[in-house]
C-alpha cells in the first residue's frame, strides 16, 4: 500500500508542468506579434538580450545555436530589454545592430520589460511559477515542446554550452 502511494506520488509530481503564460503576445521587432504559444510542439530558448552589454557577443552563439538546430525544430527567441540600462534607444536601432553586427535572423521581440512590475506576462509567470527572474542580460530559459520550463541559465552560460545543448539534444531525440 505504501509502495503504491509512493509510486503514485512520484508519477503525479513528475508529471506536473509549470503554468507559464505562453499566449501573451510580444511585439515582434519585424512588425506584428510573436507568442511562445505559436511554437508549441517545439523547444524554445528564450533569452533576454541587450546590445551594449559585456555579454552581447552571445548574439553570435544564439544565432549559431539557432542555425544548428532550427531544422530540427528549435526556436531561439531574443527578447531585447533595457531593464539593466544596456539596450539601444529604439527597436529599429536594435534590429539594425543585430543584423549588421551578428547577422541575426532568429525571432526577436521589441524592447520588453523582463523584471519588476512592468514585466511581460511570460516573465511575470516565470517568476511566479519558478522563482526565476533575469538578474542580468542574456539569462536563458529553455522551454519544452509543451510549454514547460526545462531549465534556466544565467548570463555566464554560453548559448552553445554543453549544459544547454545536451538538454536540447535530449528533447529533440526523445520527445
Amino acid at each position: 500500500m505504501i509502495k503504491r502511494f509512493l509510486i503514485s506520488a512520484v508519477i503525479f509530481l513528475g508529471s506536473q508542468t509549470v503554468a507559464l503564460e505562453t499566449k501573451a503576445p510580444f511585439g515582434s521587432i519585424d512588425g506584428g506579434t510573436l507568442s511562445i504559444d505559436q511554437w508549441l510542439g517545439q523547444p524554445v530558448l528564450v533569452v533576454n538580450t541587450a546590445s551594449q552589454c559585456a555579454f552581447t557577443q552571445q548574439y553570435r552563439g544564439l544565432q549559431d545555436l539557432y542555425d544548428a538546430y532550427r531544422a530540427q525544430g528549435l526556436v531561439v527567441l531574443a527578447v531585447p530589454s533595457d531593464d539593466f540600462n544596456q539596450e539601444l534607444a529604439t527597436d529599429a536601432e536594435v534590429k539594425d545592430f543585430c543584423e549588421l553586427q551578428y547577422g541575426i535572423d532568429l525571432p526577436m521581440t521589441v524592447i520588453t520589460h523582463v523584471k519588476g512590475a512592468d514585466a511581460h506576462p511570460f516573465y511575470a509567470s516565470l517568476k511566479a511559477e519558478t522563482g526565476f527572474t533575469p538578474r542580468w542580460n542574456f539569462n536563458k530559459v529553455l522551454i519544452d515542446r509543451n510549454g514547460g520550463v526545462v531549465a534556466t541559465f544565467g548570463s555566464n552560460t554560453s548559448p552553445q554550452s554543453p549544459a544547454i545543448t545536451r538538454l536540447i539534444d535530449d528533447m529533440l531525440i526523445n520527445d
